[in-house]
């Protein structure tokens, strides 16, 4: 923090400053109006007009502005006052380039440097090259002196301030957003699973209750004699009993806690936090074997207390090995969304024979050349039987929040699916849905490995 008197001697500084600088009304108020109107527009696309307006509307003079896109990490035309000219989101011609100084092409346009707050660069959600953030030009500038640049310089700097503070601002909003959504995935693989553990938690107490209850039979009765052969052999059926109801509800526990442990590893990734996005801990994995039997064993005691029958021979070849390169956490997280949905939403549907069936399937199959040319895809699917989604309803199964009319009944945030469609994307994948024959198959496809 600065002192006071650092605050005071600043303020005069810029004064003596203000009077070099010597501005005329008109520029004087381009600034003002520049200030006042960069806090009256919210819209980023809106202030970047508003940026090459204002050399328009004082000094009729023509502009087009620069912003280094934060995806591509490179500068791409964003706002102009002409029509005509250079296409929008194009990057500059060969001989505009970031300068320390304004300088002149032979195209009678003056290049403006826009550079960042020094200090706060790595904040920025991207990076940038000597603190460039983009570049401003105007033209023409046959009969500009070095007031006018001195003028633009400055006019350059404010929209650097500006931009700076908005892409700080978008960075901390989208942090907001990504914790937000953390919290929900948190809740959905989390904090409702864990509640889990009090089934299991009873079941093994009940059973070693039971144990403790015969521990005191025996001592009563065996040294009195009261218990002969015949006695013991059911009092030992029933303790081995006991022991193997203890010994599956000791791997149902473990089985839990496997499964929590990775998603807890993988939604409190310390990384996710720093960068205000998930971040991938890709390996090498058998998908069968290491992400979908495990989240299916989570899910099968639902599907069979619910009627729904679990066909795995009709969606590809699931019981093929294939070797894919993800992040397993999210990806397991994935297919516990998708069956969690089967559990809500299957339906009982009847055949072209008349039987009536009710089940879910699961597989894969791979796609020639999905993602261009010699690149393969491998398309995962779960499907499950029910009336079909409707073609409006379709567009929007993966927007944040969006629940379809008929799961109003059914407990839900409308979170699941726009996690898949996050966690699929950051694969390089693509997610979708397919009204198919008695039901509705949701998929991912990932490149092939």
């Amino acid at each position: 923090m600065k002192s006071m008197d650092y605050i005071y001697n600043r303020i005069e500084n810029k004064k003596i400053d203000y009077l070099d600088y010597n501005f005329t009304q008109t520029e004087n108020s381009a600034l003002k109006s520049f200030f006042d109107l960069a806090q009256e527009f919210d819209n980023i696309a809106d202030f970047y007009n508003l940026c090459v307006a204002i050399p328009k509307s004082f000094f009729n003079l023509e502009a087009r502005l620069y912003i280094v896109e934060p995806k591509l990490n490179a500068l791409s035309l964003v706002a102009k006052t002409e029509n005509s000219g250079f296409e929008m989101y194009t990057p500059p011609p060969e001989d505009i380039k970031p300068g320390e100084e304004p300088y002149h092409t032979a195209r009678n346009s003056l290049i403006l440097t826009i550079r960042g707050k020094e200090p706060l660069i790595d904040q920025l959600p991207f990076e940038i090259q000597d603190d460039v953030l983009g570049l401003l030009e105007v033209y023409p500038c046959k009969k500009m002196n070095t007031h006018n640049e001195l003028f633009f310089q400055k006019y350059a700097n404010r929209i650097g301030f500006n931009i700076h503070n908005r892409f700080l601002v978008e960075k901390n909003i989208e942090h907001l957003r990504f914790i937000r959504s953390l919290v929900a995935d948190i809740e959905h693989n989390i904090i409702v699973p864990n509640m889990v553990y009090k089934l299991f938690l009873r079941g093994l107490r009940r059973k070693i209750m039971k144990n403790i209850e015969m521990e005191k039979v025996f001592s009563e009765k065996f040294p009195s004699g009261q218990c002969d052969e015949a006695c013991m052999k059911d009092y030992l059926k029933e303790l081995s009993d006991v022991n193997q109801g203890l010994t599956t509800e000791l791997e149902n526990i473990e089985k839990h806690y496997r499964n929590m442990s990775l998603f807890i590893e993988t939604l409190f990734r310390k990384s996710h936090f720093d960068q205000g996005r998930l971040t991938l801990r890709t390996k090498p994995c058998d998908m069968l074997k290491d992400v979908v039997q495990p989240q299916l064993e989570r899910y099968v005691e639902q599907f069979k207390k619910i009627g729904i029958t679990v066909n795995n021979r009709l969606s590809g070849i699931p019981e093929s090995e294939i070797i894919t390169v993800v992040d397993i956490g999210m990806i397991a997280q994935v297919y516990a969304n998708l069956f969690s949905n089967a559990v809500k939403y299957t339906q009982a549907v009847t055949t072209d024979t008349g039987e009536t069936v009710k089940y879910i399937t699961y597989g894969h199959e791979i796609i020639r050349d999905y993602f261009g040319s010699g690149k393969d895809g491998v398309k995962y699917n779960v499907f499950s039987t029910g009336p079909h989604v409707s073609p409006v309803e379709q567009e929007k199964l993966f927007d944040e929040g969006y629940r379809g009319t008929n799961v109003s009944s059914q407990p839900g945030t409308g979170h699941g699916l726009s996690f898949i469609k996050n966690a699929i994307e950051i694969h390089g994948g693509v997610v979708g849905y397919e009204p198919t024959q008695y039901g509705n198959n949701f998929y991912f496809i990932l490149p092939k490995s």
